[in-house]
């Protein structure tokens, strides 16, 4: 059963002017390793960096109290992007049988996340 929605649309120039103008100090306050490691070895990163931030902000929109940037991130499972929890997080969500899937889009000069939190039954995996 869906226990909650969450989109959000980022604007690509405006996280490469993120990085023109905070350079490394913007990325280290917003993403993870896993993250960077991921999006930079594009020959162009913003798209990629915009996603991530789509997610995450998808992600808090699903969430009852605020997290920070490090808290929710994205990961990949081969070729499929996946949200990763901070501990306390990844408690709650297990603890509530709760399971979030993600979708992350980039076209031309925007980059487009969904979340569905999904509550599952006890037992399903």
């Amino acid at each position: 059963m869906i226990q909650a929605i969450g989109t959000d649309l980022v604007d690509i120039d405006r996280v490469r002017r993120l990085l023109k103008k905070h350079g490394a100090k913007a990325l280290k306050r917003l993403f993870t390793e896993e993250e960077l490691t991921y999006a930079l070895r594009h020959q162009d990163p913003a798209p990629s960096l915009a996603a991530r931030i789509a997610a995450k902000e998808a992600f808090q929109k699903c969430w009852p109290e605020s997290l920070s940037w490090k808290e929710v991130w994205v990961g990949m499972e081969g070729r499929k992007p996946v949200l990763r929890f901070a501990p306390k997080v990844r408690a709650r969500l297990e603890a509530e049988n709760l399971f979030a899937h993600l979708s992350l889009s980039h076209e031309k000069g925007h980059a487009l996340a969904v979340v569905v939190l999904e509550a599952r039954a006890p037992g399903a995996g």
